[in-house]
C-alpha cells in the first residue's frame, strides 16, 4: 500500500482532559503531564508511560526520550482503544470503556511545517514506541517504510507492530493543529462541544463510531 496523499494523526484522550487542553492550547507530552499534573483522567498503561519516559530514546534525536514528545496514531480505532474497551487488561488502572474517549485528529504535513518552523523535534516509528525494539525515522521521504496496509487494517492481530507506528512531537502539540474530534455518540458530541471556546480555534466535531470498537 502506497503512502496517503494526506497523511492523518489521532490522539485519542479520555473527554474530562478536553478542557486542561482547551485551556493550556496545546497537548503535553507525559513528562509534561507529570509535572503539571493537569486535571483528567490517565488512560495509558502506567510500566509503558514510565518506560518511555525513563529508558527510551529516539536514534534520530539522541537524548530525546519517547515519553518527551506528544505521542499520535496514523490511524484512529487504534489497538489500545481496543485494550481499553475490553477494559479486562491486568495494566491498565482506567475501566471506563471507550465511550468517553475522544479522537483529537490532525494532519501530518501542516504538523511537520509547524515543528520546523518552530525548531520543535518530530519523528515517526515503524511500530510501537513503547516498545524495546522500535524504529523511528525524522525524513518524510521514508513514510514509504511504514506499513500502511497495517495501519489501515481492521483486523490487526497478526500485524500489531505495524498498526502502532506513531507520530512524535516534541514537548507540546499545539491545540490550533487539531481539525477535528471525532466522538463515540450524539451525547459525546454535546459534551465536547461545551468545552470548546466561544472565540478562537474550534475543531469540527463529528460522532464517528466507524472509529471505535
Amino acid at each position: 500500500m502506497t503512502v496517503p496523499d494526506q497523511p492523518k494523526l489521532y490522539h485519542i484522550a479520555h473527554v474530562d482532559r478536553l478542557p486542561s487542553i482547551v485551556t493550556d492550547a496545546c497537548l503535553w507530552c507525559d513528562a509534561e503531564i507529570v509535572r503539571r499534573a493537569p486535571s483528567g483522567t490517565t488512560i495509558g498503561m502506567t510500566s509503558i508511560k514510565q518506560r518511555r519516559l525513563t529508558e527510551l530514546t529516539l536514534t534520530s534525536h539522541p537524548a530525546l526520550k519517547v515519553g518527551d514528545c506528544v505521542p499520535f496514531y496514523f490511524c484512529a480505532r487504534s489497538i489500545m482503544l481496543y485494550l481499553i474497551h475490553q477494559a479486562n487488561h491486568p495494566e491498565l488502572a482506567y475501566r471506563g470503556g471507550q465511550g468517553p474517549i475522544i479522537h483529537l485528529q490532525a494532519d501530518l504535513n501542516a504538523c511537520v511545517a509547524w515543528a520546523d518552523e518552530h525548531g520543535q523535534r518530530w519523528a515517526f516509528t515503524l511500530s510501537n514506541a513503547g516498545s524495546r525494539f522500535f524504529e523511528d525515522r525524522c525524513d518524510l521521504a521514508q513514510l514509504h517504510e511504514i506499513d500502511w496496509q497495517a495501519v489501515e487494517a481492521r483486523q490487526w492481530h497478526t500485524c500489531k507492530e505495524g498498526k502502532q507506528a506513531e507520530f512524535l512531537l516534541e514537548r507540546r502539540f499545539p491545540w490550533h493543529l487539531i481539525e477535528c474530534i471525532g466522538v463515540y455518540s450524539q451525547a459525546m458530541l454535546q459534551q465536547v462541544s461545551r468545552v470548546l471556546p466561544p472565540d478562537g480555534h474550534r475543531p469540527n466535531v463529528e460522532v464517528r463510531t466507524d472509529w471505535y470498537y
